[in-house]
């Protein structure tokens, strides 16, 4: 019989880049390996402000959250795509304001996974949870994560970077939809996604879809905006990363705009 440990090992593909390794790599993580920083150095040679359009997700996930705890009231959070933790990661932004606040991380790759288990621990308040499973299984997402959420209380979906991987053939929107119908009244949306709106980060992602192991599709943000659709878009709707609800006082990052996002209320 195999030991887990090896399963783990054969999962990690070494030999080929992974989203969520490469993603730590552009973020100026050490969760990487020398396949993921190469592949990574080919992205930011063809499209320099990859590593900023990177930091702007992750800025946009802290002003959501911080617009969902606090204004919004939620205290509920599925994060699925939770990729390597990192600063500020969504029960840490959550919990610093209502330390009660219950989260259920959900990804498939076993490096995410193991990090996950150390370093996403919970206030003694609130729960934190993961959950090893594919945005392409809604079903076994929603009867894991009720293990820990309450789905008869509003629940805050996020899904950052995590539509684009999946493919045409697969049906992101009718995933995204799934898993927004199991979403009691109240619950929330906030999605984010790179756009193909310029030529030279479709080149990027072209390169990078030929050495991965699993690939991104970029989208119009006119396909982006109807993962929305039947929801409430918050002010100012579907936006560019940057132009969501930024900080006052933070200093602009000059970037282009590949990137949307918005955050939407299920009535």
């Amino acid at each position: 019989m195999d030991h887990p440990r090896d399963e783990v090992r054969a999962r990690l593909q070494t030999d080929r880049p992974h989203s969520a390794r490469v993603w730590n790599y552009l973020l100026g993580g050490k969760d990487n390996y020398p396949v993921d920083s190469q592949v990574g150095d080919v992205i930011l040679s063809t499209f320099p402000e990859f590593a900023a359009v990177a930091r702007l997700q992750r800025k946009f996930l802290a002003r959501a959250v911080r617009f969902l705890v606090e204004e919004a009231g939620i205290r509920q959070f599925l994060d699925i795509g939770t990729g390597l933790p990192t600063a500020d990661n969504t029960h840490e932004l959550a919990q610093r304001i209502a330390p009660e606040s219950r989260i259920v991380y959900v990804d498939n790759d076993p490096l995410v996974l193991t990090h996950a288990e150390a370093l996403l621990t919970s206030s003694d308040e609130g729960a934190c949870a993961y959950i090893d499973a594919d945005v392409r299984d809604p079903d076994r997402i929603l009867a894991e994560a009720a293990k820990t959420l309450d789905f008869d209380r509003p629940v805050a979906l996020t899904m950052l970077g995590i539509v684009g991987q999946v493919s045409d053939d697969d049906r992101p929107a009718e995933l995204v939809a799934r898993l927004v119908s199991a979403l009691p009244p109240g619950s929330y949306l906030a999605l984010s996604d790179g756009t193909n709106s310029n030529a030279a980060l479709n080149t990027a992602v072209e390169t990078y879809n030929a050495q991965s192991a699993n690939t991104y599709h970029l989208r119009s943000p006119q396909e982006i905006a109807a993962y929305f659709t039947g929801l409430d878009l918050v002010e100012p709707g579907v936006v560019a990363s940057a132009a969501w609800r930024p900080d006052a006082t933070a200093s602009a990052e000059p970037t282009a705009e590949v990137a949307v996002c918005g955050v939407a209320r299920k009535a």
